[in-house]
């Protein structure tokens, strides 16, 4: 199996293009080639396939086994990787997930190569049991949790996924081992849950900081950068339009006030390729 290594801001991923399906038993794959001692290393390995309903379809296999519905920094690399590796020469795509459906990219090419990547990453679900939470409501707006003794408030916005964006003083510090793995398998959250602990600097800029469903701590997550985006305007405290800045680096983050949808703009790198054997 030929696989390219790829990154979204630190966020990497083994990327494999050319099967027509997902393999039987990636479940035990991805836990063994992500493992970061005993594998390639990575938070996901993922698929780049047919789809009947876009140039491309893409699953993601987190690095626990369980398959993810929606990836920003994925979808970035996959973009990416189509168009450096020749599979397509438009820049202006469409690839389908499991969680957002068929999504709009646009790629920023200099020299042959694509440097950035905007996404339109569809309209937010903001409805509680849609997300899925099990909060009956239109908005889950700083609604309480306690975990481990500690009371926090969370907003729940689904980009496809579902996420949890908690406002603290400085969300760089916080223990993300601490707080976010208990607050992934909480009882509000019936499918689990992404943990976005963000941080206010202006009404353009926000600290995030994230631990991922399946994956844990990471270095970026685009659909969280998303959902923090989205729930940073519900309360108040930014404009639509605003950077997010995350571990890895930083991404543009727009909620279109006329068609209701969030794009996000970032780049995505390629690290390197190689064969199992």
């Amino acid at each position: 199996m030929k696989f390219t290594k790829m990154h979204g801001l630190g966020n990497d991923f083994v990327v494999v293009y050319g099967e027509q399906q997902l393999p039987q038993g990636v479940d035990q794959l991805a836990i063994q080639l992500c493992d970061r001692n005993f594998g390639i290393g990575a938070d996901g390995l993922v698929y780049i396939l047919p789809s009947q309903r876009a140039d491309f379809m893409m699953r993601i296999i987190n690095s626990d086994g369980s398959e993810a519905e929606q990836c920003g920094n994925a979808i970035r690399c996959v973009a990416k990787y189509v168009y450096d590796h020749q599979h397509t020469s438009n820049e202006d795509i469409s690839i389908e997930t499991i969680g957002a459906g068929v999504q709009n990219v646009q790629l920023k090419v200099e020299h042959g190569k694509v440097q950035t990547v905007r996404v339109d990453m569809g309209r937010p679900i903001l409805n509680g049991l849609d997300i899925p939470t099990t909060i009956d409501s239109e908005r889950v707006l700083k609604h309480p949790v306690s975990v481990n003794g500690q009371a926090f408030e969370f907003t729940a916005v689904s980009m496809g996924n579902p996420h949890c964006v908690i406002y603290v003083d400085d969300a760089p510090t916080i223990d993300l081992a601490k707080w976010g793995a208990p607050l992934e398998v909480h009882a509000l959250f019936p499918r689990k849950i992404n943990v976005e602990f963000a941080t206010v600097r202006s009404r353009s800029h926000v600290d995030m900081r994230v631990w991922e469903r399946g994956a844990g701590p990471t270095l970026a997550c685009g659909t969280g950068a998303c959902a923090t985006a989205v729930s940073s305007y519900l309360n108040g405290y930014t404009e639509r339009a605003v950077t997010v800045s995350l571990k890895g680096g930083d991404l543009f983050i727009e909620w279109d006030e006329a068609d209701d949808r969030v794009y996000m703009s970032g780049p995505a790198a390629e690290v390197f390729s190689g064969e199992l054997i």
